[in-house]
């Protein structure tokens, strides 16, 4: 049967697709016209801040870590037992993290930060020996490192040291204030 007889028998329409079918494929073509300008570089993202930069909070859900002074009610009522504590405060003298933990013990030193508002208790392996240094707090939900970075300043019984404390939030927002870590009676 040929082409024309084909298509006297057949609709109009369907003469159309049947040709369709038959015809060969078209040419690709391989690549743009070298007239079109070259497409523009992906913008690069704008690097996160340091939070030792500013103090302020990095990354998370954007909500900021308001960190707040402990007060002596705030104290009372968390009741944190050892026989020595340690405290970090903040550039203002503002007593940001309380921890207390028994000499010559593995049992945990137990803390207390104050949190938009909130006491929250934080804990840390190996009592009060291990927080001399420096040590790293866990809690529900976060994490409180604190990193002496330098001698002693002054002298006595327990004189404070420089330090960072780096608060980090489960969803992955940190910020880190700078302050002084002293431990002892």
């Amino acid at each position: 049967m040929t082409w024309s007889l084909l298509a006297t028998r057949l609709s109009p329409l369907m003469a159309i697709l049947a040709l369709a079918a038959c015809s060969p494929e078209p040419r690709e073509v391989a690549g743009p016209p070298a007239s079109a300008p070259a497409p523009a570089p992906a913008p690069s993202p704008e690097p996160a801040p340091s939070p030792e930069a500013g103090g302020e909070t990095v990354g998370g859900d954007g909500s900021a870590i308001d960190l707040q002074t402990l007060t002596s009610q705030d104290l009372d009522a968390e009741l944190l037992a050892g026989e020595l504590a340690c405290s970090f405060s903040g550039g203002d003298d503002s007593l940001l993290l309380v921890a207390r933990g028994n000499v010559a013990s593995d049992d945990p030193a137990f803390g207390a930060v104050k949190v938009s508002g909130y006491v929250e208790r934080v804990a840390a392996p190996g009592g009060f020996d291990a927080m001399l240094d420096g040590a790293s707090f866990a809690g529900r939900g976060k994490t409180v490192v604190i990193e002496v970075t330098g001698p002693a300043e002054g002298g006595g019984e327990s004189p404070p040291r420089p330090a960072t404390l780096t608060y980090q939030r489960a969803d992955g927002a940190s910020r880190v204030f700078q302050g002084l870590w002293t431990c002892g009676p």
